[in-house]
């Protein structure tokens, strides 16, 4: 994982601040101070120069510059400075003690949450809403269960309050820190507060989208820290704006499904039928529904929600293939086809399927293999395939053929493709048919779980 997992702690283990009137600092080293003693638990006391004691300041700028990624100066530059003015969460990024035995996690599967109160930039259906669609952003790539109570304690009481609220971490007022969570455990352990002076939202652009707000709040309240991973979800600094999608990054999955585990198996794997296979950056990458496996000779196949990887990708997509001459990977469903430069939508994306020169019978594509040593794409539909010149951009003449008229030996429609080692496997259904990609002959027939197995 490209972060460095460390621990939210409760509240008797992060820095408290005290009581009183919070007077904002309004000179940039003042700003900065602040941010640091509450971020990166700067303990701070001027120099004494007879001491030969050196300002704390600039190493605590050091290590906030290497955790999100910034020129490392020590200095509080115009980069820097921007960052500290962010809109953030309340946890800090570095922990008040760097030592704590074992991972905080719940020890059960099925969690209750409870909403205390609410707040009067929304309606109570709108808070109800956002919350229970936060808590799914996890469910769903994980086991976990979440249940609503209205009375009594729950594992995640959630609730609005300002300034001081009696958990010993004061919010500051408008913008600066919305929310934090604390997380598993006793007392606190788990619970979700936010700060009433913001303005939150439905999904509205004047004020903070609440869902997005919660959805970081609630991995802290499952037991993950802040990630130094810009774009994941639990980064420090809330950039996120589009409700409309799972925030979370493939970051943020490998992070909870640590601690928890993926979600049960769609279906018996055994029996499965896979919507698409390709490759995909030098792994093999297989597509059921909403969800997605990456699997390599290092890399143990691990489920994530497409869109967690591909934002503008379509579930429950037909078919799909790698070329790696331009590489990009090609997406169909339906009349539509999609590529993408890594995660990127390439742009004009996407066009019909005519854009290969399909003709308008073919209504989808069922299945798509790329040949790298040749440069042609094998696009399946119903009982024929076509054969596609990526170097040329145009059809092959000669085509559709009938696929069982060239692949002796394979029953049944093919409802995905694959090629490794100069092998052509198609899926049909639950089997799976391995061929040479020279002369076409059947070589073995397997099971469709043969490469990503149980």
């Amino acid at each position: 994982m490209g972060i460095h997992r460390q621990l939210c702690f409760l509240a008797s283990l992060l820095l408290v601040i005290h009581a009183g009137p919070i007077l904002k600092p309004t000179d940039d080293y003042g700003i900065a101070k602040k941010y640091l003693m509450s971020f990166y638990n700067l303990v701070y006391k001027p120099p004494d120069p007879a001491a030969w004691e050196q300002d704390p300041l600039p190493k605590k700028l050091e290590e906030m510059q290497k955790f999100f990624g910034l020129k490392v100066t020590g200095k509080l530059d115009k980069e820097t400075l921007e960052v500290m003015k962010k809109p953030r969460c309340g946890i800090p990024d570095v922990p008040a003690y760097s030592t704590f035995d074992g991972k905080p996690k719940w020890q059960t599967n099925k969690l209750t949450y409870r909403i205390v109160n609410y707040t009067p930039d929304m309606s109570a259906a709108e808070v109800d809403e956002s919350m229970e669609k936060a808590l799914q952003v996890w469910a769903k790539v994980t086991p976990l269960k979440f249940t609503r109570i209205y009375s009594g304690t729950a594992d995640i009481m959630i609730s609005f309050a300002t300034k001081d609220h009696g958990d010993g971490m004061m919010f500051d007022g408008p913008l600066g820190t919305l929310a934090h969570a604390f997380a598993p455990g006793s007392g606190f352990g788990g619970d979700a507060h936010f700060d009433d002076d913001e303005s939150f939202t439905f999904r509205s652009s004047k004020g903070f989208v609440l869902f997005l707000v919660a959805a970081h709040e609630f991995g802290h309240s499952l037991g993950l820290s802040h990630s130094n991973v810009p774009g994941a979800l639990m980064f420090p600094t809330y950039s996120f704006t589009n409700p409309d999608r799972s925030p979370l990054s493939s970051d943020d999955i490998e992070g909870i499904q640590s601690l928890y585990g993926s979600p049960k198996p769609l279906t018996d794997c055994q029996n499965l039928v896979w919507d698409a296979v390709t490759t995909f950056k030098g792994e093999t990458v297989f597509f059921k529904d909403s969800f997605f496996w990456r699997s390599s000779s290092s890399r143990s196949g691990v489920q994530l929600p497409i869109k967690s990887f591909w934002p503008n990708a379509p579930d429950n997509i037909d078919a799909a293939y790698e070329d790696p001459a331009q590489d990009k990977v090609f997406f169909f469903k339906g009349k539509q086809v999609w590529a993408f430069n890594g995660q990127n939508l390439d742009p004009g994306y996407p066009k019909p399927l005519s854009s290969f020169g399909l003709p308008a019978s073919v209504t989808k594509v069922d299945a798509a293999v790329h040949n790298k040593n040749s440069g042609k794409t094998l696009l399946f539909f119903d009982k024929y395939y076509y054969r596609y010149d990526e170097r040329e951009n145009r059809m092959d003449e000669g085509y559709p053929k009938q696929v069982e008229n060239v692949f002796l030996g394979l029953t049944g429609q093919v409802t995905a493709a694959h090629m490794s080692n100069n092998n052509i496997y198609l899926f049909s259904g639950k089997n799976l048919f391995e061929f040479s990609s020279s002369n076409r002959k059947l070589l073995r027939l397997l099971n469709s779980n043969y490469f990503q197995p149980c």
